[in-house]
C-alpha cells in the first residue's frame, strides 16, 4: 500500500527546495564561462524579486566608457569619450601627446588593486583637471564634435540596440553617469540612433562661448571615484527616477558602485561589473564587490537577458 504523506508533514528543507526550484531564475546567459558570481542564489532571488515588482519599479543606472562602449575590438582599444577628442580637427599633435602621457601616468593608478579609493582620489582629480585644461587651450569648436565622433572607432557593445530600445519601450528610465565628456557621449548615442526620451545623462559637459568655442567645463568635475557625490546631489532632481526602488547598475570600475547612492529607499540593487583589463589582479575585488562580474565580455548579452527576465518574466529570444 502506498501512503501519500500530507503536505503538512513534508520536511521544511524539502519544501524550501521545491520552492527554490519553482522560483529559480532560468537565464542561460548566466552560465557563460565569462560570468562570475560570488552568490548565485542571492542573484537569482534578487532578479526574481525585481521581476515580481515589474518594470514600473525599475531603473537602470550605467557608466558609459568601457561599460556601454566596448573596451577593445580586434585586439585594439576602443576610444573613450576623451580619446575621441584626439582628432586633428579638434586638437594639436602636441596636445594629443600630452593627453596620452597623462593617460599612461594615471590610468595604472585608477586600476591599481593595491591602492585604496582614498589614495586614488587626488590622482584622479589631477588627471582630469589637467586634461580639461589642455582641451580648453585648444579652443575646440562645437560644430566639429559630430564629425570627430563619426571619424572615430568608438563602438557600443554588441546588443546595445536591444538594451536601449527595450528600456525605452518599457518606459524604464536609463541614467547614464559618466566621468567622460557628456557632449561626446550624447553624440555617440545619437549617431547610433538609440537616444530615447527615457535616457538621462550626468557627465562633464563643455561650456561654449557665443561663437561656439570651448571656454570651460560646466559645474563640478566628475571622475571615477566621486560619483557618489554626484548621485546624491543630482539624481534627486530627476523626477523620472522617483518611486523606482529596484536598480540594475552597470559599471567597469569599483567607483561605479556608488552611482545608486542617490536612489531613495532602494529595495534591490543588482550590480553588474565589466572586468575588462588586468583580470587576475582585480578579479577577487570585483567578485567581492559586484553581484555579477563579466570577464572580457564585449557584449550586452547578460544585461539584456537579465532585463528580459525582470521586465517580461521570462527569457525570450
Amino acid at each position: 500500500m502506498v501512503y501519500h504523506v500530507p503536505w503538512i508533514y513534508t520536511p521544511v528543507r524539502t519544501i524550501l527546495a521545491i520552492w527554490h526550484q519553482l522560483t529559480k531564475t532560468e537565464i542561460p546567459e548566466l552560465t557563460k564561462c565569462s560570468v562570475l558570481m560570488r552568490e548565485r542564489s542571492r542573484v537569482e532571488e534578487m532578479i526574481h524579486a525585481m521581476q515580481r515588482a515589474g518594470a514600473g519599479s525599475l531603473q537602470v543606472i550605467s557608466d558609459f566608457d568601457m561599460t556601454l562602449t566596448r573596451f577593445a575590438h580586434n585586439g585594439r582599444r576602443v576610444p573613450t569619450t576623451h580619446n575621441i577628442l584626439d582628432n586633428r580637427l579638434l586638437i594639436s599633435e602636441d596636445c594629443a601627446k600630452k593627453m596620452k602621457d597623462l593617460l599612461n601616468t594615471y590610468y595604472p593608478v585608477e586600476i591599481d588593486a593595491s591602492r585604496s579609493t582614498e589614495e586614488k582620489l587626488p590622482h584622479m582629480v589631477d588627471w582630469w583637471t589637467k586634461v580639461h585644461e589642455l582641451l580648453i587651450q585648444q579652443k575646440i569648436r562645437k560644430d566639429l564634435l559630430a564629425q570627430a565622433v563619426k571619424e572615430s572607432t568608438v563602438m557600443l557593445r554588441d546588443g546595445y540596440k536591444e538594451f536601449f530600445d527595450h528600456l525605452a519601450e518599457q518606459q524604464v528610465p536609463l541614467l547614464i553617469f559618466s566621468a567622460g565628456v557628456g557632449d561626446i557621449l550624447e553624440e555617440v548615442i545619437q549617431q547610433n540612433r538609440v537616444f530615447h526620451p527615457n535616457t538621462h545623462v550626468i557627465s562633464n559637459y563643455m561650456d561654449f562661448d557665443h561663437a561656439g568655442v570651448l571656454q570651460a567645463f560646466k559645474g563640478q568635475l566628475i571622475h571615477t571615484f566621486n560619483k557618489r557625490e554626484g548621485a546624491l546631489r543630482r539624481a534627486a532632481g530627476l523626477t523620472a527616477l522617483q518611486g523606482r526602488p529596484n536598480v540594475l547598475l552597470l559599471g567597469d570600475s569599483l567607483g561605479d558602485l556608488t552611482m545608486a547612492d542617490g536612489v531613495s529607499e532602494p529595495e534591490n540593487v543588482l550590480t553588474i561589473g565589466f572586468l575588462n583589463d588586468q583580470v587576475e589582479q582585480r578579479k577577487e575585488s570585483y567578485v567581492n564587490s559586484f553581484d555579477i562580474v563579466l570577464v572580457k565580455d564585449e557584449t550586452m548579452d547578460v544585461p539584456n537577458a537579465v532585463l528580459r527576465h525582470i521586465i517580461s518574466g521570462r527569457d525570450r529570444k
